[in-house]
């Protein structure tokens, strides 16, 4: 599963991280987000190693979902040094998950 992100811990896990990032920003009560809870273990489990990836919780961490103008859950917002290379808004798929990191992940 993975590792919760938060304000505190935001910059170092993800800001900082030397793989490419997907950050879900999800809510507990969100339909769409628990129907892509599956997706997002795969991608976690099957991209270990070359992608790290971590949950943002918006109705605990709603000073950063606006900062990062999250206006719906999900989204998923990827990152690659530090900077935002793509983002999707609500239910996806695998491989337009995995088209965010095209070039950044094999």
């Amino acid at each position: 599963m993975a590792v919760r992100a938060n304000a505190e811990n935001f910059e170092e896990l993800v800001l900082k991280s030397e793989l490419p990032v997907l950050v879900d920003f999800y809510s507990d009560s969100c339909i769409p987000c628990k129907m892509m809870a599956g997706i997002v273990g795969d991608i976690e489990d099957d991209y270990e190693g070359k992608l790290n990836v971590y949950k943002v919780n918006v109705n605990f961490d709603d000073a950063l979902a606006s900062e990062y103008e999250v206006l719906s859950a999900p989204t998923f917002i990827a990152f690659d040094k530090g900077e935002e290379i793509g983002r999707l808004t609500g239910k996806t798929t695998l491989d337009a998950l995995l088209g965010l990191f095209e070039g950044k992940i094999n």
